[in-house]
């Protein structure tokens, strides 16, 4: 019997154990290998995409990821290189339409972090020989709509395809978010602006002659409302009254120096009319009467 005993606990304990996740651990290792493998992702999109994803950002809200579960972007292991356009933080140039062979041939990669967390990313081992910045791009992403430099995955993506000229892989990578084109409307004068140029020095120069017409903007704005301060100017609605009541003065005026308006009867202490000298003329042989009905000689 103890014998028996001792093989059913030995059988019992021959079964693979399973991870936080609920699957075994030989599973969770195949998962690992097609994630970086690429099978089954970065299959969807007619360029190649890819990123190195470090966790950082909320699997909810990272747009990485969700490109990911769509099967368009792969995932890349620390301490590999890519042969396309990487934008990076740790990029020198900036995206160009110069580098759109490149974009087309080799595809585009990310780096999949928080802005918050750049510090505890490895630049040095990962990246590749095209890494590249950004030029100046305001974000449309729920997270930070409206802010400059700010641009999520997808963003940067897009940004890339965009500024090569290919607008049609841009939107099409931005179909599959509800803010998505948002963000080329958002872009869409100064991505024009970027298209227009050819290499990474006539990019820059554009990005500086748009912040610096930003500036001077924002001064003309500035200057604007400190000489038409509303405080300054008084109270907008008492001016108007006062005209009003000033036109209806002159209206009024006019009337009492013209025939067409009659003024207003006066009485004596019985009430009788007083009749104006001016429209009646009193006959001198009239008898006239005080208050008390006397005759006035």
């Amino acid at each position: 019997m103890a014998k028996g005993k001792n093989k059913a606990s030995d059988g019992r304990s021959s079964r693979p154990s399973k991870g936080a996740n609920g699957h075994s651990s030989r599973s969770n290792h195949k998962r690992m290998e097609m994630k970086h493998s690429g099978s089954g992702a970065g299959n969807n999109f007619p360029v190649k995409l890819a990123m190195w994803d470090f966790d950082q950002c909320d699997p909810k809200r990272c747009s990485g990821k969700k490109l990911e579960r769509l099967g368009i972007i792969k995932s890349l292991r620390v301490g590999q290189k890519f042969q396309g356009i990487v934008v990076s933080p740790n990029g020198k140039g900036v995206v160009c339409p110069n580098d759109r062979q490149i974009v087309e041939e080799h595809g585009v990669a990310v780096v999949e972090c928080s802005w918050a967390r750049l510090d505890e990313v490895p630049f040095q081992k990962i990246g590749g020989k095209h890494e590249r910045l950004l030029p100046y791009l305001v974000a449309a992403n729920q997270v930070n709509y409206g802010r400059p430099w700010r641009l999520n995955c997808v963003e940067a993506l897009a940004a890339c395809f965009a500024i090569v000229g290919r607008i049609d892989l841009a939107s099409e990578l931005l179909s599959h978010f509800s803010w998505g084109l948002g963000f080329l409307e958002l872009n869409k004068e100064l991505i024009e602006v970027y298209q227009k140029c050819t290499d990474e020095q006539s990019v820059k120069a554009a990005e500086e002659a748009w912040l610096k017409k930003l500036e001077q903007e924002a001064e003309e704005r500035k200057k604007m409302s400190s000489s038409e301060d509303i405080w300054l100017m008084g109270n907008v609605n008492r001016k108007t009254e006062n005209v009003g009541s000033d036109q209806e003065s002159d209206e009024l005026a006019t009337d009492r120096e013209g025939s067409s308006v009659s003024e207003s009867p006066k009485f004596d202490s019985l009430g009788n009319i007083i009749e104006s000298s001016e429209h009646l003329e009193t006959p001198e042989n009239e008898t006239r009467y005080d208050s008390l009905g006397n005759i006035i000689e």
